[in-house]
């Protein structure tokens, strides 16, 4: 077994990127398993030099440790590689464009994102400009599967999503493919990540599918969030782990705040061999699995 957490260095953790680190750990530990540090940092333009060792030093002293890091800015070949093995076109369009083309159509957009509606299929509107590299997605309905909660999301992507833009017009790969690379090359069987993530699932699932890799098992968990109820984000101001951390306040009463967040009876102080049969029992939870 292989779990792994991967953190954008765009700024310090806060205590909702704590939590899921720490849940990422405790699944990768129960199991008996490796746990990678992945570094996801190909958007370079949002990247802080500062922010990788920033998020290492928060990750041990709340006691983490990992087998092996990655940078996803160093596996650029990867992506590459896997990109040209997928059937792909140029696509020009802006996201203005994109957007005034799905209002002028007669369909309306299938999902809770605009579909895009394929302009660029047959040709680039706008062979001049800069180019995004779109992935032909496949006819055919694409299913996942949550180990966590047992529900299983089915999706027809070319109608609730459209072709996927693997490369941007900037040339940085895309999420969903780098992500589903770099899953594969570590060897990863298991993904626990946010709940934000979910419905993003089968694209990557019909991508590994295309790519001929294989699917892990995936775990969503519940975003943490602050007094209004919405989630915790770095842009949106929620309180660094690091600030908390130079206070002087106890990893272990953190700990134990992350755990209450999530019901689990701990006292207020709690060391991470106490909080490992807590999520085993989580497993364990009818509709899991």
């Amino acid at each position: 077994m292989v779990g792994r957490f991967a953190p954008s260095p765009t700024g310090a953790m806060h205590l909702g990127n704590a939590r899921t680190a720490l849940l990422a750990w405790l699944h990768s530990r129960a199991h008996g398993g490796r746990h990678l540090l992945r570094f996801e940092d190909l958007d370079t333009g949002r990247v802080r030099p500062w922010a990788y060792d920033l998020t290492r030093r928060d990750l041990e002293w709340l006691g983490l440790d990992w087998d092996e890091e990655i940078t996803q800015s160093r596996r650029l070949d990867l992506y590459r590689d896997a990109a040209a093995r997928l059937d792909t076109y140029p696509c020009t369009c802006t996201r203005r464009e994109i957007r005034d083309a799905i209002q002028d159509s007669a369909g309306a957009p299938h999902g809770e994102e605009p579909v895009y509606p394929g302009t660029c299929r047959a040709a680039p509107r706008n062979p001049d400009r800069p180019a995004a590299l779109r992935w032909r997605v496949p006819d055919g309905v694409v299913c996942a599967h949550d180990a966590l909660s047992g529900r299983t999301l089915c999706q027809d992507l070319r109608a609730d999503v459209g072709d996927l833009v693997l490369r941007r017009n900037d040339g940085v790969y895309a999420y969903h493919l780098a992500v589903v690379v770099d899953d594969a090359a570590g060897g990863v069987t298991d993904v626990l990540r946010g709940e934000d993530l979910w419905t993003a699932t089968p694209r990557q699932v019909a991508l590994q599918a295309a790519l001929g890799l294989p699917t892990p098992r995936y775990l969503h968990v519940p975003l943490m969030t602050g007094y209004r109820g919405e989630r915790l984000a770095k842009r949106g101001g929620a309180p660094p782990l690091s600030a908390l951390r130079e206070a002087g306040e106890s990893a272990a009463r953190i700990r134990a705040e992350l755990a209450r967040s999530l019901g689990w009876p701990v006292p207020d102080e709690v060391s991470l061999p106490d909080l490992l049969p807590l999520w085993s029992a989580e497993l364990a939870r009818p509709g899991a699995g």
